[in-house]
């Protein structure tokens, strides 16, 4: 009897969790998005908004920080951090700078600011554990690497990767620098390939695998892993391809490149963004010229990808996109026509509809709190 009454018990108790569990999300009508800006066209830095999951709408914009020209913004996986590049070249001489702000209900706080040791950086991120920040510098053509410190700001011990000895007859542009599989791949646009690097002794050096190459011409901008990490998609800017590379043996190849703007299109285009959808079936990609949403349908087996179309945008220039946590919007920043607009995703068939927008001046990255 004791046993049987200690088996209701759990049950009861496992039922009530999943009903408090469903009762949560009901209860979660609207996410948090910050906005980075280019500052100037009228915009003053970092903006806030409510987004709400029921009606796709972007309502109570506020303005979080102001900061000069934050194209790119990323969060420490706790939530507590937030990290802001400011794209420009005088923060020191030929010197762009990182902003580290504590988030707190939401509210930025500034924390300090640091030289990214090379000009105009466009990419900042963080590893899985929160403790290293990378920022891509495009102009210098290095990456700087930072310890974060326990409260989130970034110690002064940083470690510079300088692409611009590794070719002479090419200029280094680097765009990305993430971690995949715990090594350093940096993206350079204007090396035409990956550069990757392992931690050795506490320092960052070449991997035996030092690089993954595209087409001549192609430039690497941003790139995805799948959630196994077999399989890196690289959006290409200059020749609006995605290259697909397969994880063997321990090292990355390549595996087949596709097009991303439609082959009657006449004129030109620049590829900008790339992201997965959440459950990792969908590729999604934004062409600047074009102005569309390219969408792929993903084998998880072979990482092959499947045209499914192609979504104007509703604007012009969009740079970052995002696609909200529960995989049911995307949001597009288009930097050119100033407003960030919303589409409905259709989780099964991967296809997107027009839902709302709203005018910001010159907005270049969407990350959801």
């Amino acid at each position: 009897m004791k046993y049987k009454s200690l088996v209701a018990f759990l049950l009861v108790g496992l039922l009530l969790g999943l009903i408090n569990s469903c009762k949560m999300d009901e209860l979660k009508k609207e996410e948090v998005l910050f906005v980075g800006t280019y500052t100037n066209n009228g915009s003053e830095g970092i903006y806030r908004y409510n987004f709400n999951l029921k009606t796709g709408q972007l309502e109570n914009k506020k303005l979080a920080a102001t900061i000069k020209n934050p194209s790119y913004l990323t969060l420490s996986p706790d939530r507590n951090t937030m990290y802001a590049v400011s794209e420009v070249d005088d923060f020191k001489k030929d010197d762009g700078s990182i902003t580290t702000f504590r988030v707190k209900d939401t509210l930025l706080t500034e924390v300090g600011v640091q030289s990214t040791y090379g000009a105009n950086p466009c990419y900042v991120g963080v590893n899985k554990s929160g403790d290293l920040v990378t920022v891509a510098n495009y102009t210098g053509g290095n990456v700087a690497l930072y310890n974060a410190l326990d409260n989130g700001d970034l110690s002064n011990d940083t470690q510079i990767i300088d692409h611009k000895v590794l070719d002479t007859a090419k200029t280094a542009h680097a765009h990305m620098a993430s971690f995949i599989n715990g090594e350093l791949f940096i993206s350079d646009l204007g090396l035409d390939r990956i550069e990757k690097y392992s931690k050795i002794n506490g320092q960052f050096s070449p991997s035996p695998q030092k690089q993954l190459v595209v087409a001549e011409g192609a430039g690497p901008r941003h790139f995805v892993t799948s959630k196994d990490e077999k399989f890196i998609y690289v959006i290409n800017e200059l020749n609006s391809t995605i290259t697909v590379f397969k994880l063997d043996g321990g090292k990355y190849f390549g595996l087949k490149t596709y097009e991303t703007v439609a082959e009657n299109f006449k004129g030109e285009s620049f590829c900008a963004d790339i992201h997965l959808s959440p459950d990792g079936k969908y590729l999604y990609g934004t062409n600047r010229g074009e102005n569309t949403i390219v969408i792929f349908k993903v084998d998880d087996t072979s990482g092959t990808l499947e045209l499914i179309g192609r979504e104007s945008v509703k604007g012009d220039w969009p740079r970052n996109f995002s696609i909200d946590p529960s995989g049911k919007y995307v949001l597009v920043a288009n930097q050119r026509s100033n407003n960030i607009v919303v589409f409905k995703r259709n989780t099964e068939l991967g296809t997107l509809s027009f839902v709302s927008q709203v005018d910001l001046p010159s907005p270049v990255c969407l990350k959801f709190y």
